[in-house]
């Protein structure tokens, strides 16, 4: 029987088979439902317009609103597409539309403190890069990840 002092440590999560990407849940949810949703409110509004009405907007206003609806599409996609994706060389990470191919030399530290909107990693130059693709608000999802990242990062460079 264990003292009374040894606490019992959380299981290890299975690491994943490689390659593996993580990508968020919550962010790719809510882009369908926002996405889908102003499609559809904008063209109930539109239709809800009298033809008069409809008539009087100019080719300038209305490439402006697709201008508009376009960027919004544009940056839920960067959110929706961020993601960090292991494989035994190393790390990829996509955040937006940038990308980041990392060794495993690189990573010193995976981090997520409570209440951080994201994974954060500390690099070999002093410099850290957060990973979009795995995010706190999944929750139990993401401490999982976190501790099969903190593995694999851990068991490939020493």
């Amino acid at each position: 029987m264990p003292a009374a002092s040894e606490r019992p440590t959380p299981a290890q999560p299975p690491l994943p088979e490689l390659p593996h990407t993580w990508r968020p849940l919550g962010p790719r949810i809510v882009g369908a439902i926002l996405g889908v949703g102003v499609l559809v409110l904008f063209a109930f509004a539109w239709y809800s317009f009298p033809p008069e009405t409809r008539e009087k907007f100019t080719a300038f206003q209305i490439g402006t609103l697709f201008f508009l609806v376009g960027l919004g599409g544009s940056c839920m996609y960067a959110l929706t597409r961020s993601r960090g994706t292991v494989r035994r060389e190393g790390l990829t990470v996509v955040n937006g539309y940038r990308r980041h191919e990392l060794v495993w030399e690189q990573i010193v530290a995976v981090r997520m403190p409570p209440g951080a909107p994201w994974v954060t990693l500390d690099l070999s130059d002093g410099t850290t890069l957060p990973v979009m693709g795995i995010q706190g608000s999944d929750g139990a999802r993401a401490r999982t990840a976190v501790r099969q990242l903190r593995a694999l990062a851990g068991g490939f460079t020493h």
